[in-house]
């Protein structure tokens, strides 16, 4: 069994920022930003891309990453299960190609603040613990005691059970985390049994910065990403001229 891949998943069609995966952010196609990464991995064997679009193969292969295969477009719709893209990768690899990785390591192109420190760091704490799944972590933004719902006259309505005021001092609650969606590292063989990214009892999350844990999913957001990412490249540039 060969050592972990680097699967990035980028299909052509989106709703919420068309052609987003190769819509430029920062002088760069949004997936060149996970290709680097991923590159510049010491723990990732290869790296790969799984697209059923010929333009983002083209733009894929360009920054290096590997297009061994056109993912099938029933597996490129609005409702595609991404446990199939994923069991389909590995599939294929091991059919076509009698290759088969340890870890696969799901890393989606909208998480483009993702460094190849928290790749490797993932994967190391996987293989540490012997994990089935590692998923991708942050510090939730707000701890489910300040969640309400809202009926349809506009009256807020608890989640929980209802607590005292004292109870909400933010000094006095608990860390709680929240799915950053920047990284899912799966176990092969367990990952072909479960079929799920939801985690199980053996699931352990990896911690990673607020700051590269942004993830992308609409014009907003992608907007403002795109100032973030100008704005560290050119701190990153005065740091190296000072």
């Amino acid at each position: 069994m060969a050592g972990a891949i680097g699967l990035i998943t980028a299909r052509g069609g989106s709703k919420g920022v068309p052609y987003k995966n190769i819509k430029e952010l920062a002088g760069k196609p949004l997936i060149a930003w996970t290709i680097e990464a991923a590159l510049a991995s010491q723990e990732l064997e290869r790296v790969i891309v799984s697209t059923d679009d010929k333009e983002i193969a083209s733009i894929a292969r360009q920054y290096g990453a590997e297009v061994p295969f056109l993912r099938p477009l029933k597996l490129a719709l609005d409702d595609s299960s991404h446990v199939d893209v994923v069991l389909h990768a590995i599939e294929f690899l091991e059919e076509q190609e009698q290759f088969l990785a340890d870890y696969v390591v799901m890393l989606q192109p909208t998480s483009p603040f993702r460094i190849a420190e928290d790749i490797d760091g993932s994967i190391r704490f996987a293989r540490k613990k012997n994990a089935k799944s590692v998923i991708g972590m942050m510090h939730a933004p707000s701890h489910p005691i300040c969640l309400r719902g809202m009926n349809e006259e506009g009256l807020l309505v608890e989640l929980t059970e209802q607590r005292d005021e004292s109870q909400l001092r933010r000094q006095l609650l608990e860390d709680v985390y929240a799915f950053n969606g920047a990284l899912y590292v799966l176990q092969t063989e367990a990952f072909r049994e479960l079929k799920t990214f939801r985690p199980t009892g053996e699931t352990y999350g990896y911690l990673m910065p607020t700051e590269r844990s942004w993830e992308i999913d609409t014009e907003w957001e992608f907007l403002v990403a795109n100032l973030l990412m100008k704005n560290q490249l050119q701190a990153a540039s005065r740091s190296k001229a000072a």
